[in-house]
């Protein structure tokens, strides 16, 4: 099958209110263009040189999506473009997203990252940084983000139990912040979780966002980074 019939069969096997993240990172532009011909917008990328590159050659009703680990360094670069940041991890980098969305005068949109693995590997919060966080005055203060929702990685098993452990967390945490701290905020509203082996139980768990890439494009083709 070609990316279009990989794509046309993904999104039939979601619920419309599921939204489809197409993970493009190390892919070409070819590519991208196949997915985009078939009507796909989102695209996800984990690195900001890749995403920066491929903002300024495609089109521009494409929503960028950085999905991978963020350096406060960084964020300037995608900052005036960028739809969503899904892996906000640390307080520490929110605020430096606060303050390059003040210069690129634009409000950005962001997911707290969460760590539910059971392994170590993976980045993110736990709940009581979140809520030390969102309880602070100094939260309280930006003025140039917005939370969005919630994102987690699970752990890389075959153990199905505890992937869909792990996914139900994501949801619990998710619900208590909805019902604690964004009761007003209709925008809070995604679980960015599940990727190409694991979205189905996911969408199962709650996911309102999945993030796909080899059942799309293929494996990854890292000799090109």
């Amino acid at each position: 099958m070609n990316i279009a019939e990989h794509l046309t069969e993904i999104r039939n096997s979601l619920p419309e209110n599921v939204k489809l993240v197409a993970v493009s990172k190390t892919k070409p532009n070819e590519d991208l263009m196949e997915a985009y011909q078939t009507g796909q917008r989102m695209f996800g990328e984990n690195k900001v040189q890749e995403l920066v590159a491929k903002y300024e050659s495609l089109p521009k009703d494409i929503e960028w999506h950085m999905i991978g680990h963020l350096q406060r360094n960084k964020v300037k670069y995608i900052a005036p473009f960028v739809s969503l940041i899904h892996g906000v991890d640390s307080f520490r980098l929110l605020k430096a997203i606060d303050k390059e969305g003040r210069k690129a005068d634009r409000v950005l949109n962001v997911l707290l990252q969460f760590h539910i693995a059971e392994e170590e590997t993976k980045f993110g919060l736990d709940l009581k940084e979140a809520e030390e966080m969102l309880n602070s005055q100094e939260f309280k203060n930006l003025q140039f983000v917005r939370i969005d929702g919630v994102m987690g990685m699970a752990t890389f098993t075959d153990d199905i139990d505890q992937v869909r452990r792990e996914f139900k967390s994501l949801s619990t945490i998710f619900g208590h912040l909805k019902k604690t701290y964004f009761n007003d905020a209709p925008n809070f509203s995604e679980i960015s979780m599940g990727m190409s082996g694991d979205y189905k139980l996911a969408v199962e768990e709650g996911s309102t966002m999945v993030r796909i890439g080899s059942n799309i494009f293929g494996e990854r083709n890292y000799q090109n980074n």
